[in-house]
Parts: structure tokens; C-alpha cells; sequence
């Protein structure tokens, strides 16, 4: 797989910062997402949180993610428009973080979780009959079923606060990436409308309802 070179140094950036993060605590804690530190002005952390990881196995995954649908967008719509996706989708997800959060004063976050969710619902927007595997289940779905249903268990997770995920920044960047694939190539609507109204109808839900999640 051709490796393109803004796909590279993003890479690049989140592996090197991640590191520094590993070994530097205050370094780390200064540029982590945290809600009383963002409230107080330092709306840096809300970018840069995704290019920190809370360990090697955290970092690995999400660039892996990254590199395997990140070309997907790329070779279909060209680099000016991944861009747009992947930091559109990673401020969507801190901002649904921020808003979602905004009372828990000491809630922090990392990762780049919320730009590569973006990533993954843009391909599937693109090509919605892709396979994707759900570990540990021993077969593959289509994309748009694992597309609906990982917005389901997001959903699902921000409502009972599922483990030590940050499922309001899988969301945020989920809906990020949905609503700016519709704005950097609307075509998407007349060439996959089914797949554009089913992943929309939870966005949908979300908007609506959002405050009913608490």
C-alpha cells in the first residue's frame, strides 16, 4: 500500500509525541484533554490530546486504523480533503467531549480516537459494502452495519460510562466525519443514499436526544 506523505507525517507526529508523552509525565499533562484546564483557556489540549497515547498498545492501534483506511479517503477524494476529515473529526469529537463533559472538572482523555473514527466513517461512506471484521466474532459484516452498530455501542458506552474509553470522542469524530464527508463531496448522497441515511438516523437520534444520555 503507497504510503502518502501528509498520511506519513501524521503518523510520524503522533508516534513522536506520543513518546515524549511516555517518558515525560508534565509534558503529558500539560497538553492531555482535561475540562477544568480547557475551561480556563487552554483550548490547545483540545488538539493537542490526539497526538497523545496512554501507551504503545493504545498508539499502535490507532495508527494502524489510520493506514488502513486512511488511503481509502486519499486515492478517492485527494489529500486537501483527507485533511479537512481527519482534524475536522478530531475537533468533533473534543468538542462533543467538551460539551458532554463539561461538569467533570477532572475528566481528562487522549488519543487520536476521534479523527480515526472520522477516517473509518468516511471509507465506509465511500464504500459501504467493504468487510470489516469484529473481533472476536469469527466473520466479517458490511460497512455500513459495522458503521451503525459501533455509533450503537458509542452510544450505548457514553450512557453507562463502558470502561476507561473515551466513547464521547468516538461519537464526536464518527459525526464529525459523517457530516464533512457530506460537505467535501456531496455526491456521496446520490451514490450511496441508503448507507448516508442509516448512519445518519443515530447521528440524528444523538442531536436530538443527547441531553436524555446522562
Amino acid at each position: 500500500m503507497n504510503l502518502n506523505s501528509v498520511l506519513l507525517i501524521i503518523i510520524i507526529a503522533n508516534v513522536l509525541i506520543s513518546i515524549k508523552g511516555f517518558s515525560d509525565r508534565l509534558f503529558f499533562d500539560k497538553y492531555k484533554f482535561q475540562i477544568g484546564a480547557i475551561n480556563r483557556g487552554e483550548k490547545i489540549r483540545m488538539f493537542s490530546s490526539a497526538f497523545l497515547h496512554v501507551d504503545y498498545l493504545h498508539l499502535i492501534l490507532n495508527m494502524y486504523v489510520l493506514y488502513i483506511f486512511a488511503p481509502i479517503i486519499i486515492v478517492k477524494l485527494g489529500v486537501l480533503k483527507f485533511i479537512i476529515l481527519y482534524f475536522g473529526s478530531l475537533l468533533a469529537g473534543s468538542v462533543l467531549s467538551l460539551s458532554y463533559h463539561k461538569n467533570e472538572l477532572y475528566y481528562s482523555a487522549v488519543g487520536a480516537s476521534g479523527a480515526v473514527s472520522g477516517i473509518i466513517y468516511a471509507a465506509i461512506l465511500l464504500n459501504p459494502n467493504m468487510r470489516l471484521g469484529i473481533f472476536p466474532l469469527p466473520f466479517y459484516v458490511p460497512g455500513y452495519i459495522f458503521g451503525i452498530g459501533y455509533l450503537l455501542y458509542s452510544i450505548y458506552g457514553m450512557k453507562k460510562q463502558l470502561g476507561n474509553v473515551g466513547h464521547s470522542a468516538h461519537l464526536g469524530g464518527a459525526i464529525g466525519g459523517y457530516a464533512l464527508m457530506l460537505l467535501v463531496y456531496p455526491q456521496i448522497f446520490s451514490l450511496s443514499k441508503i448507507t448516508v441515511i442509516l448512519l445518519g438516523i443515530p447521528i440524528v437520534l444523538v442531536l436530538l436526544f443527547g441531553n436524555k444520555l446522562k
